[in-house]
């Protein structure tokens, strides 16, 4: 609820701040960035995502397993460039580092250390700097200096300089670990929590000035007045739990700011900060992994590449799925936006006329088709796959006749070559309309449609109707008609989604006994497990799963049983009906032969000894086992630890095939 009022607030504030801007106002803002500042702009983004390794290079350290830079620098930039972005579950920071520190020997615990040490580092650079700017400038807090006394300001200022003071000392006083239940948690010393402070003050200060610099000097813009702005507008992004701090950030940034510096000239910086901090490492992530395949592919494959294959394989349908959707992002706006040049110049067509506007509207069926596919994508659907290359072809085809310029097909085109080596990694033959739409994938799908008309209207938007409602701006007899039928297309593809999300497809979970134990059997070649609470099939089902329901967790009893195609969609569904549930899937005691469809589905595997406890940490990589615990590790592996040995002793007790 925190994170919904959030962005209502800011989407709110961009609204009232944008009420009387054009568009050509942003861009001629942005034209008037002098290049040196670009420069330096993008060399500080550089320093900053090499600050970002060093948390995971202390972090290993910390917890006694250092690895070589080059692995610490792959998953630091992979976990910051994709969750920063991407805001999904399955590849969020703490999530990728399980999975990539799994693979090269940490143990569970250590990996929950270095997690835990990163997330602590980040939280220790927010609070100092927080402390600093509520003593030195608070009256530069938007939203809160105004109306919150100075001397409260400075009093909260004090305590998070205290608890940063506090923490740097603790481990010397205290003199031995933290205990939660049975897990003990030790504490650094007091030279490690002075380089954490250090370091976390570093990224964050180094992260504003990325921003900083964009901007032209103004009286009363002192850098540390900014990093007040920022710190606040990175906090909210964070509470709120949105993609890359959509609208929060930005609407706080412009709060803070509005009042020093043109809105116009804001709007630009944000622009070019979220292109260099957020959009360029997103897609040199999906380009080394592309590059990573095509790589693959000849014949002499380096020990490096292949290496890299096995680390980015699990991310490269996030990857995809985030760039497809901005994609159809950018052709829901060139549906309506007016082009850079005529459109239609090359075949003497000037005016406006039935073509032209139909070109505009199908840019925006473009837009609206890979909103969807790339949700597809994100499934691993085949169908997805190449829907996505034909429609991504045919995009930048319609930008060019349109006259949008090269960027836009480059961009296209460039997406599209950074799909097309990924066939094997879509392997779902089911159709698309059958997968379930999710909540989060609704309300993405409402956040992107609301942001797109939001531009829409601002493109188009002259000063006289800045006083007016969008709907009496839309309803005019002069307003484009491709801005209608853009609109349109947005509330029919919001009405569908949430059509979808009111009648899901839903999964059904069958009790073990009877016609379906009889089946279970059959395909198995032997009986339900006895601790089974449940059963799933596959789409066919000629594939099954048993699994026990635990609290907030639903473990399933080994590998799908029974046919091999249909053992994949096994897996997919109980992923569905685990989230149709609210909780979260996890598999026990599985093989090495599906584990990249375990880890497709945002899980992370644990390999398993003799007697069906997690592994320990290995002097090298993890090497192959015969069994693994696969699950959501960031919030489910601490709580499996215990019942794993438990229930490998009971399954070993009854006598139950395992």
């Amino acid at each position: 609820m925190l994170g919904v009022a959030l962005l209502v607030g800011a989407l709110y504030v961009v609204q009232r701040e944008l009420a009387s801007l054009r568009l050509d106002d942003v861009l001629r803002a942005m034209d008037a960035m002098p290049l040196a500042s670009l420069a330096l702009a993008l060399a500080i983004t550089v320093v900053a995502y090499l600050v970002l390794t060093l948390y995971d290079a202390l972090g290993t350290r910390f917890v006694g397993h250092p690895l070589s830079y080059g692995r610490i620098a792959f998953a630091s930039f992979t976990a910051y460039a994709l969750s920063h972005n991407i805001g999904f579950a399955m590849v969020s920071g703490a999530a990728i580092r399980y999975r990539l520190y799994a693979l090269w020997g940490l143990s569970a615990l250590q990996i929950a250390g270095v997690v835990a040490f990163c997330s602590l580092t980040f939280v220790l650079g927010g609070l100092t700097l927080g402390g600093i700017v509520l003593l030195a400038v608070p009256e530069a807090v938007p939203g809160f200096g105004g109306w919150v006394a100075t001397p409260v300001m400075h009093a909260v200022g004090v305590a998070m300089l205290g608890c940063v003071a506090a923490y740097t000392v603790a481990g010397r006083l205290r003199g031995r670990p933290l205990r939660f239940g049975r897990t003990e948690v030790p504490l650094p010393g007091p030279r490690l929590a002075v380089m954490q402070v250090a370091l976390a003050t570093v990224d964050v200060a180094l992260t504003a000035l990325i921003f900083y610099v964009l901007l032209p000097e103004a009286p009363g813009l002192s850098f540390l007045v900014f990093l007040a702005v920022y710190v606040t507008a990175y906090t909210a992004a964070m509470a709120s739990h949105v993609p890359g701090g959509l609208g929060v950030f930005d609407g706080t940034i412009l709060l803070g700011l509005t009042d020093i510096v043109p809105a116009a000239t804001v709007v630009g910086a944000l622009l070019m900060f979220r292109l260099y901090y957020y959009i360029l490492p997103l897609f040199l992530a999906g380009a080394l992994f592309a590059l990573n395949e095509i790589v693959l592919r000849r014949v002499a494959v380096a020990r490096a590449f292949d290496q890299m294959a096995r680390w980015g394989s699990p991310f490269v349908a996030p990857v995809l799925s985030a760039a497809v959707t901005l994609a159809g992002v950018v052709m829901l706006f060139l549906g309506t936006a007016p082009p850079f040049q005529a459109p239609f110049a090359w075949a003497g067509v000037t005016a406006p006329t039935p073509i032209v506007e139909v070109s505009h509207f199908a840019a925006s069926i473009l837009g609206a088709a890979l909103l969807v596919l790339a949700y597809g994508l994100w499934r691993h659907v085949t169908m997805a796959w190449a829907a996505v290359l034909v429609t991504l072809t045919l995009a930048a085809g319609l930008a060019v006749v349109k006259g949008h310029g090269w960027p836009v097909p480059a961009m296209m085109l460039a997406i599209a070559l950074c799909v097309l080596p990924f066939r094997r990694n879509f392997y779902r033959d089911t159709r698309l309309v059958a997968e379930p739409f999710t909540a989060g994938w609704v309300a993405a799908v409402v956040a992107l449609a609301v942001c797109t008309v939001s531009l829409a209207l601002f493109a188009h938007l002259r000063r006289d109707w800045a006083a007016e409602t969008w709907w009496a701006f839309v309803l005019a007899g002069d307003a484009p008609w491709s801005l209608r039928g853009t609109i349109a297309l947005g509330v029919a593809l919001l009405l569908a989604a949430l059509f979808r999300l009111l009648r899901p497809a839903r999964v059904a979970a069958l009790a073990p006994s009877g016609a379906a134990a009889e089946r279970y059997a059959g395909l198995a070649g032997a009986p339900v497990p006895c601790r089974a609470d449940g059963l799933v099939f596959g789409e066919a089902r000629a594939a099954a799963i048993a699994f026990m329901r635990l609290d907030g967790i639903w473990l399933a009893i080994g590998d799908p049983v029974g046919d091999p195609h249909d053992r994949i969609s096994a897996i997919w569904r109980f992923r569905d009906l685990c989230e149709q549930e609210n909780v979260d899937p996890a598999f026990w005691r599985v093989g090495p032969e599906l584990l990249q469809v375990y880890s497709d589905i945002g899980l992370t595997p644990f390999p398993l000894t003799a007697t069906g406890e997690v592994a320990p940490e290995s002097a090298g990589d993890t090497p192959p086992a015969a069994h693994y615990l696969v699950c959501r590790a960031e919030r489910d592996l601490m709580r499996l630890l215990p019942v794993v040995p438990e229930l490998a002793r009971a399954i070993e007790r009854i006598g139950a095939p395992a």
